[in-house]
């Protein structure tokens, strides 16, 4: 039996980013909701809503880096004031088009961050996440 997450959340200002990340998300038939948002300011927005129930919340979150207004760095710097890290562990990967070796070690320094990827997202990749945090 499949392992089913109630919810992954893509962050990413590029929408056929966003389409084809979904369309992976959703080929794989591991989760029962998949949300994609333009932007790290709506991102947030989102997860502050007052009527998020738990299963709302998301389980996965993919974060894009380079983003306009709230660039990734600046949505954690906010994500982690959140109130939802007290109700639920959400798994945040950073998917990105950066080769920055910067980028990559920045994020290993980031208690909410458990993975860095490299665009695009694949099939195999969102399996594997899935198997690794939630099996």
């Amino acid at each position: 039996m499949k392992t089913k997450l109630n919810s992954v959340l893509l962050i990413d200002d590029d929408e056929p980013t966003n389409f084809i990340a979904k369309m992976i998300v959703t080929k794989a038939e591991l989760n029962d909701n998949t949300q994609a948002i333009q932007s790290g300011v709506k991102a947030l927005k989102y997860l502050q809503d007052e009527n998020f129930s738990n299963y709302d919340i998301p389980d996965l979150i993919f974060l894009d880096i380079n983003m306009p207004t709230m660039n990734g760095w600046e949505f954690l710097e906010e994500y982690k004031k959140l109130d939802i890290h007290k109700k639920k562990k959400i798994v945040l990967y950073m998917l990105t088009t950066s080769m920055n070796d910067d980028d990559q070690l920045r994020s290993e320094k980031i208690e909410h961050v458990d993975g860095f990827l490299i665009k695009p997202l694949t099939l195999k990749t969102y399996t594997e996440i899935v198997n690794k945090h939630f099996v």
